[in-house]
């Protein structure tokens, strides 16, 4: 059996779809379903039982779980906005190290989602070289809440047991119920079927123009492969970026989602809210030859034939799921 964490969110759902399109459906989803519709997510899904967060936790250190293989693990609240620091360090960070502890101890797979929010201001750049893990200050307790569980990995010498996976900005179906944490294409593609138009964030230093702030964007179909790629190659461990290596700006991925949608490309930029000021990524761009060593080589989709499957074969068809 797999167990699946954060099994209904984007990138748990979208991992589920991947191991059913490979003939897997013993899979138990962990999650909290809540008000939200990301139960949706589950619909076409083939998949053994549905258990709830917390009650999984009980069972789980219950040791009433047999012939688990792997724990993909990529529950967490993921709001970069999310101020509660106690419940972003219970729900990110113990809930982390007690599943770690648990797949360990009985020699179970165990692959986790950390963040690239952990590098912070990236002034100390994007190399998922363990040795500087601890150097590292994110920007937001979000980012903090992920960056704390790398550390305690690598000081309890337990990262050569496990894999943890820096996402960068990722971005395709499976994501509507974000709210406000929803990828740039998602909102675009509403922004420009309202008002013809996207607003961005005018940039607040003068080595950016505005809309040249930089991100690593990858499509969530990349995202589960390498996924699927770690979880078959189980003596592959420790901390790895994933992105496409390849920063674009907010204006590459905008004039890609209007193609897209056969628009004409029309933006305005509008101030930056003081609350975000000082916590605001102008560049990441992962470094990929870690994980490149390790074997793990794909052909990542570019960002427009990215954007272009998203919208062509998923939004324009009112169709947010995999």
């Amino acid at each position: 059996m797999i167990i699946v964490t954060g099994g209904s969110g984007f990138i748990g759902s979208a991992f589920v779809w991947k191991l059913n399109s490979e003939g897997i459906d013993d899979v138990l989803i962990v999650d909290e379903l809540g008000r939200a519709e990301k139960w949706k997510n589950l619909v076409g899904r083939t998949f053994i039982d549905y258990i709830h967060k917390d009650e999984f936790i009980d069972i789980l250190c219950n040791n009433k779980f047999r012939n688990v293989s792997a724990i993909i693990h990529m529950g967490a609240c993921s709001s970069t906005t999310e101020l509660d620091a106690d419940y972003l360090m219970n729900n990110n960070y113990r809930y982390t190290m007690t599943l770690a502890k648990w797949a360990i101890e009985r020699n179970v797979r165990f692959i986790y989602a950390s963040s690239a929010a952990t590098y912070g201001d990236g002034s100390l750049g994007f190399s998922d070289d363990e040795s500087i893990v601890k150097k590292l200050r994110p920007l937001n307790i979000y980012g903090y809440s992920k960056h704390i569980f790398d550390v305690w990995a690598i000081r309890n010498r337990v990262i050569d047991k496990i894999s943890g996976i820096k996402f960068f900005n990722v971005f395709g179906p499976n994501e509507y119920h974000k709210e406000d944490m929803v990828s740039i294409v998602y909102r675009a593609f509403h922004q420009i079927i309202k008002t013809g138009k996207v607003f961005l964030f005018k940039s607040q230093r003068e080595e950016y123009n505005d809309g040249e702030q930089m991100r690593d964007f990858i499509y969530i179909k990349d995202c589960v492969d390498v996924i699927w790629w770690l979880l078959q190659n189980n003596n592959v461990n420790g901390i790895f970026n994933l992105g496409t290596g390849r920063a674009r700006t907010w204006n590459d991925i905008i004039g890609a989602t209007f193609s897209a949608m056969g628009y004409e490309a029309k933006i305005e930029y509008i101030d930056m809210p003081e609350s975000l000021g000082d916590r605001y990524q102008y560049f990441t761009e992962a470094k990929m030859e870690k994980i490149h060593n390790k074997g793990c080589i794909f052909d990542f989709r570019s960002l427009e034939e990215s954007v272009y499957d998203y919208i062509g074969n998923y939004l324009l068809k009112k169709n947010s799921f995999l």
